[in-house]
This record gives structure tokens, sequence and C-alpha cells, in this order.
């Protein structure tokens, strides 16, 4: 049955996505210029069309796994040794780091944006709705970035350390690995409105997240895979309140919640006050990386609105896919690890555009 799901789904992807890159050798599937950004690398030098090919990668225009192998060849151990120390002590850190690439790409694209400090010139995306006392993992880069310096000074890009922590991250829960497109460089500026705009919030429809997704140059696919990185962390109240309590207006719970769940949620979550308690967004395997987190959905057990209507919102792709990936693990893994890549890829700074800063927090 899990290799006619498999094959089922390799065959639909196929058809309905020309934007899908593999992210292991053997494939020969490209995403051409620009690959998951809308508008491509901010380099005009890779205008054109066709599969851009840099250190045997598979299509990632300016990006390569070998970039540090002769500047920073410990860059990936440096960063390994600082995760496994944090994660150690703190598993739900895991996923924050994780979330962390996920808000930087989409706002500019990959460029360590959303690391950026209020200044003179812009206020930082820490302070955006999606952000503000939410997002976490600063100090963490940092100390990455601070024994990356001693070892490599003004060569690992932060917008590198982000997606350098995401995947370790994945690994250290118990997730894929893949192999990691590097070369990013650092955006000289954020953008408070674009991280309004841009990230989804809690409570999206299905259609309003095909709709951000579809923005970044991701597809349904993507969507549902990385929405699997909810399988670790935690969520506030604040993020899940309105299903238990008004979620159409009407003051009454969302109907698509299973009872017993429910009633657990109340507890946690009371009607007034307790905004930021905390539940697990996989209750059952909290900070282990599986396929727990499509299960739970098919059981009327996922936490947020955005979670649930991956099934109950009524698009068939993307209900297929729950499914699948709730019966197959290995199926949701290598689907993470390749749309992991192609978020990767939005809209990177390359070549002499940004910079490689010194401090994460701030341009140099």
């Amino acid at each position: 049955m899990a290799t006619l799901l498999y094959t089922t789904y390799m065959l639909m992807v196929m058809l309905s996505s020309s934007n899908i890159c593999f992210a292991f050798p053997g494939f020969s599937f490209g995403w051409g210029v620009g690959g998951g950004g809308g508008s491509g690398s901010r380099d005009g030098s890779f205008g054109g069309s066709g599969d851009h090919s840099f250190g045997g990668s598979q299509g990632y225009p300016g990006l390569f796994p070998e970039f540090y192998s002769l500047s920073c060849p410990q860059a990936n151990d440096i960063v390994m040794s600082v995760l496994e120390s944090v994660i150690a002590k703190d598993p739900r850190m895991a996923a924050s780091l994780l979330r962390l690439h996920f808000h930087d790409c989409f706002v500019q694209g990959c460029d360590a944006s959303v690391l950026l400090d209020d200044s003179s010139m812009f206020v930082s995306e820490k302070n955006s709705g999606p952000n503000s006392n939410s997002i976490r993992g600063f100090e963490v880069i940092d100390e990455i970035k601070s024994r990356l310096e001693e070892a490599c000074p003004e060569t690992v890009s932060c917008a590198d350390i982000l997606a350098l922590a995401a995947r370790g991250s994945t690994v250290l829960s118990g997730g894929p690995n893949w192999e990691l497109p590097l070369g990013r460089r650092d955006a000289m500026q954020a953008s408070l409105s674009e991280a309004n705009n841009n990230l989804p919030p809690p409570n999206s429809t299905i259609q309003n997240l095909i709709t951000l997704f579809r923005r970044q140059g991701l597809d349904e696919v993507d969507l549902v895979s990385l929405s699997g990185a909810h399988s670790i962390g935690m969520a506030r109240c604040t993020s899940f309140k309105q299903r238990l309590y008004n979620q159409d207006g009407n003051n009454q719970p969302d109907s698509t919640l299973e009872v017993t769940y429910y009633n657990d949620l109340k507890t946690i979550c009371p009607k007034t006050g307790g905004d930021n308690n905390i539940s697990p967004l996989d209750f059952e395997s909290p900070a282990r990386f599986d396929n727990t987190y499509f299960k739970l959905i098919m059981w009327g057990k996922g936490l947020l609105t955005s979670d649930q209507v991956l099934l109950t919102g009524n698009v068939e792709e993307t209900m297929f896919l729950v499914k699948a990936f709730a019966e197959d693990d290995a199926l949701f893994f290598d689907q993470f690890a390749r749309s992991m890549v192609k978020m990767g890829n939005i809209n990177p700074l390359i070549g002499y555009n940004g910079e490689v800063r010194k401090n994460c927090r701030m341009v140099n």
C-alpha cells in the first residue's frame, strides 16, 4: 500500500509542478533561474533560462554545498557542536531554530533579515505581529556566529548559519538530513511590512496558506511537507484560543476539533488569560521529528487552524498529502528535505550583493 501511495504521489508531483527540485543526487529535475523564489536570486548575472549547476548541486543558482569547503571546511561541525549542546539542554530550541529559517526566507528571501535589530535605517522584523514575543533562538545564532568568526573571520554568512541550524536541528530531533546548497549573503535592511504580510498566521484558511506559499514560489506539496515542521515545538495559547471559544465569530469552538483534545486544550488555555501558556504542536512526540503530526491531523487533533485545514480545507491535493504522509514517514522525510532545499533558495543574495555580517544583529 505504501509503495502504491508513493508511486501515485510521485506521479502527481511531477505532473502538477515543474518547480520541484530533489535534494539528493540522481535526479535531473531543476528549477532553472530563481529556484523557489518568485523573483529569483538577486543577482542579474544568472539571467536567462535553464538549469544552472554549481559544484555538483542540482540547479541551485549561485548556491552549492561545497561553498565553504576551502574557506571554512569546519563550518558545519561548529554549527552542530553548538546545536548539540543547546538542544540537549532545551529540546524545544530545535523547533525554534527551524522556525527562524522559515520566518527569514518568507521575508525578502533567505537573507538573515530576521536577525537584524532596530536601527536608524529600519524597524526590525522582530517587531512584526507574527514575530513579536514569538520567535526565539537569536542567542544561539549569536553563539554559532561567534565561534565561526573565531575559526573563519568574515566568511560564513548569517543567512547560511540559519540554513545550517535548521538542518542540524531537524537531524538532531530525529528527522531527515539533506545536501544543503550554501553561499547566501546577508541583507543590509529588514522589512517590517513584509514580515507582517508574508508570514502565514495560525488561523489561516487553506486558500490563504496556498496564496502565501505560492507568493514565495512554493506549491501545495511544499505547503504540506513544510507544515510537518510542526512535528516538533510548542505554540502559545494566543495562537489557538480562537479555535476553542470563537472560531467563526459565534462564540462556538471549531467543529473540526476532536472532543477529548478540545477539552484538554481548554485546561491549558482558559477563555480569559493564559495567552502565553504553551501546548505542543504534536502532543504525542513533541521533541521527536516524525510523521505523528499528520496522524494527529487525521484524528482531528491538529493544534492550529493552519494545521487542521490541510485536511479539512477541501483541497484535494493537500488532503491526499496529509493522508500519504501519515501513512509513510519515509515519504514525508524525503519530501520535507526536498522542500527545505527549495525554500532555502527563495531569493538569496549571492555574488557581490549584500554582505557577510560580523554580527548577525547589525549590518557591518
